[in-house]
């Protein structure tokens, strides 16, 4: 049987369109409306670190393809945390702003936690608010970190069962691999987080129908941690020497194993662009409705 290539670039387009007709159609709808306001995303970044750089640059460019607002600023390096976070509370009180991103990493005199619990977790659309986390443990609606939503995302419009399935997630940060299990349980699959500690990692990864690899460790997942016809999402973004994007799976050796696999690049990352999208228009939602 072929294995199946499970494009995230394909799939975020998909999610992208149905996000623009929305906002076009929300658009027609307040179209005499002189008070109108329509989703906007903030966007901090601080310092230039050219990594982030071209994030930020792409999820701009994103919110330009849906038709969502997006408001820039950057700091300089030598900002305080205080300068950052009097930043954040003036967005929380923004009406324009129902989303808040404050691009990671931050310059080291800076505290990753305070600046997150600053944000407004009913604006905080990278889901990593210790109000949103709660909220996604317990199974209650919240903004859901991005990366991990798209993976979820991309198993749904394959249409691939979760339901009582054994799913492995190699990784247990809070940005992938925690919120990720959380919300395969809520799909009603076993789930177990293996880590740098796990005793037997190959053997354990070999039980799972659904195998996630979070790691940061370039082609770590090899053909014989997959059991044949398993589902493998390759979370992974890292560079190898000859400055290739590579994943955390070795693709080429894992898609002669498994029954469908996402590429790097191509897999993930775009999903994690899309979600952030979704959830700037859900935090839109929620904070106009209410």
């Amino acid at each position: 049987m072929a294995t199946t290539i499970i494009s995230g670039k394909e799939i975020s387009k998909a999610f992208k369109d149905r996000l623009k007709k929305s906002i076009e159609l929300l658009k027609i709808q307040k179209e005499n409306d002189p008070n109108a306001v329509f989703p906007g995303l903030a966007v901090i970044q601080v310092g230039s670190d050219p990594a982030s750089s071209i994030y930020v640059n792409n999820k701009k460019k994103s919110c330009e393809e849906v038709g969502i607002v997006s408001f820039s600023y950057t700091l300089d390096d030598s900002a305080t945390e205080s300068e950052l976070i009097e930043l954040i509370e003036a967005l929380n009180v923004d009406p324009r702003v129902h989303g808040i991103l404050c691009q990671l990493p931050l310059p080291k005199h800076m505290d990753e936690f305070s600046v997150i619990n600053a944000i407004d977790h009913r604006k905080d659309v990278d889901g990593f608010h210790p109000v949103n986390k709660g909220l996604l443990s317990i199974g209650r609606d919240c903004l859901v970190s991005c990366t991990p939503l798209g993976c979820l995302m991309m198993l749904k419009e394959m249409n691939i069962d979760i339901c009582g399935k054994n799913c492995v997630i190699i990784g247990r940060s809070n940005i992938v691999g925690k919120p990720l299990a959380a919300l395969m349980l809520a799909e009603n699959a076993t789930v177990t987080i293996a880590h740098s500690k796990t005793n037997n990692l190959k053997a354990l990864c070999q039980t799972a129908d659904i195998l996630v690899a979070a790691i940061g460790r370039s082609g770590f997942v090899t053909a014989d941690y997959v059991k044949p016809g398993a589902v493998v999402i390759d979370v992974g973004i890292n560079r190898d020497p000859d400055n290739k994007v590579r994943g955390d799976v070795n693709y080429d050796e894992v898609f002669e194993v498994a029954g469908a696999i996402t590429p790097v690049p191509g897999g993930v990352g775009p999903m994690t662009i899309a979600m952030l999208m979704q959830n700037t228009y859900q935090a839109y939602l929620s904070l106009t409705q209410s």
